[in-house]
């Protein structure tokens, strides 16, 4: 790789990465422990491990120039719709969703990957489509969105379907959305809900009724949200310690090493441990935001707005349900939340915004 490339890369995002998944593995650890101590340790490694297989996967991104991915958008959207398509056929079901494809001992989750599929097409899009002034305007790019989000939403995989949505507002906006035409969006969304509260399944009802009120089923649907609420609210400012935690390590907290880990970090490292996480989050978000509005074109402009709207979403609504101010949607805390298949797409999109902020200046050889 050119001297010049590498001179040109944001150090603050390695190293934000680097140590959110340092942050991962303790947590992931601590998380499990009470399940099984070799568990545990067992866990965090194959968390560690998928960091490792990321770093390589984000070499490979950060190695071929952006502007290729975007000549191979047609071939890459192709491909995210036959995959997300092989799901419905072959995926293996879990937790009453059928989202997984196994390809001998490893299996994937091809949703996860849509998300940067989806990054690298709906940048390209936009970039030939050059004005966003008009409602047709609007309703082509919802119409080229429109296959992998419903494909996803099929699985069912609600969540996933939202950061989609979230993503492609993310870069509309930037790429020059009127604010008459999103009002107006907002507006129909509005309108629209009773319809949409009647396409929805009943287990994603009951988690809506239930975030509105959760003591409406305190021991089945309103569970996970208590739990999580009096986890983070026990570990006051500086947290019980490590291994220490009551709702995790006597199991009250579902999930934790995935949807509610952040509550495993609330309890065990308190307040403090929650504002470091932030903090970092805050940097990553800061310096990928300095190379989406340095880049050196368009393009690249759109495609780094969409990983940061892909993990602002993310953060957010992940945080946010497990404080209680959120409906419980099972989006992962990026690089934080255990799985192979987000922690190694997440790595892939630091590469993606890598590879633009490297890139953000013509190399003359």
């Amino acid at each position: 790789m050119n001297r010049k490339l590498i001179k040109n890369i944001e150090y603050p995002i390695l190293i934000a990465i680097v140590l959110l998944t340092i942050f991962s593995v303790i947590i992931i650890s601590s998380a499990t422990h009470a399940t099984s101590p070799e568990g545990s340790f067992r866990t965090a490694r194959m968390q560690a491990l998928w960091f490792i297989a990321g770093l390589v996967a984000m070499l490979v991104m950060i190695s071929i120039d952006y502007h290729t991915f975007a000549q191979w958008s047609n071939v890459i959207y192709a491909l995210n719709i036959i995959a997300l398509l092989l799901v419905m056929i072959t995926g293996e079901e879990g937790g009453g969703a059928q989202r997984w494809i196994s390809l001998g001992p490893f299996r994937f989750q091809p949703s996860e990957f849509a998300k940067l599929a989806v990054v690298i097409t709906l940048a390209k899009y936009l970039e030939k489509k050059k004005s966003l002034d008009t409602l047709q305007d609007l309703i082509a790019v919802f119409a080229y969105m429109a296959i992998p989000i419903l494909l996803i939403a099929k699985q069912p995989d609600l969540g996933t379907s939202l950061v989609l949505v979230a993503m492609t507002f993310g870069v509309m906006f930037i790429a020059g959305l009127s604010y008459k035409l999103l009002a107006s969006v907002i507006a129909a969304g509005l309108l629209s809900l009773p319809l949409f509260w009647q396409l929805l399944k009943p287990y994603q009802k009951d988690r809506i009724l239930v975030f509105l009120n959760p003591y409406l089923d305190p021991l089945g649907k309103g569970y996970h949200v208590i739990q999580s609420k009096i986890a983070i609210g026990s570990g006051k400012i500086f947290g019980k310690g490590l291994y220490q935690g009551t709702q995790s390590q006597l199991d009250f907290l579902p999930v934790k090493h995935t949807d509610f880990i952040f509550a495993v970090l609330g309890e065990e490292l308190g307040f403090i441990g929650g504002i470091v996480l932030l903090g970092l989050y805050f940097m990553l978000l800061y310096y990928c935001l300095r190379v989406a509005f340095k880049a050196r074109d368009l393009l690249g402009t759109y495609m780094v707005i969409g990983v940061v709207s892909m993990w602002t979403f993310q953060i957010l609504v992940n945080i946010g349900m497990n404080v209680g101010i959120m409906p419980v949607t099972g989006i992962p805390l990026p690089f934080m939340s255990y799985g192979g298949s987000s922690l190694i797409m997440n790595m892939m999109a630091t590469g993606l915004v890598l590879n633009v902020g490297m890139r953000r200046q013509k190399i003359l050889f």
